[in-house]
């Protein structure tokens, strides 16, 4: 097995590709928020009641609007999946799993990520196109899952 100290060092290329796409992970996922604040400017829908005072004139709290919904929903998808993405990507690194591989895996898991926002939120395409983009990264994920499960076993 290779030493602790050395999979989590930036000496490590396969540690630097894994944080370098978590890291774009974590930042898409800012994004999200502001993405939703420009959709709540832009149309008006503000969700608390103080945030009329600073919000466009003609604002007004609303929980319905289709595009700041839409957002709110990938948004949430991120946390329900990104996270444990990264946590299993984590624990991949400790299996010593084959370079190309886990490298392949963390630039794919994290590029259908930052599709499927594209395809949910920003540019919509209809369906299977954020199907598609949702289950890679999950097969992606359920991969690492099970190599960690077996290299532990």
């Amino acid at each position: 097995m290779t030493e602790l100290k050395y999979i989590f060092s930036v000496e490590n290329e396969l540690f630097r590709t894994y944080a370098f796409w978590s890291v774009l992970l974590i930042i898409k996922m800012f994004a999200m928020v502001v993405i939703t604040g420009y959709l709540r400017r832009k149309t008006g829908t503000m969700s608390n009641p103080e945030d009329i005072s600073v919000a466009p004139p003609g604002s007004k709290i609303k929980f319905d609007d289709p595009d700041v919904e839409r957002a709110r929903r990938a948004h949430r998808n991120d946390l329900e999946n990104i996270y444990p993405y990264i946590l299993l990507g984590f624990g991949y690194l400790l299996t010593d799993p084959t370079p190309w591989v886990a490298a392949l895996v963390f630039r794919v898991g994290a590029i259908a990520r930052i599709a499927h926002t594209i395809v949910y939120t920003v540019y919509v395409i209809p369906q299977p196109a954020r199907a598609i983009a949702f289950g890679v990264c999950s097969i992606i994920s359920y991969y690492m899952a099970s190599q960690i499960i077996l290299y532990f076993l």
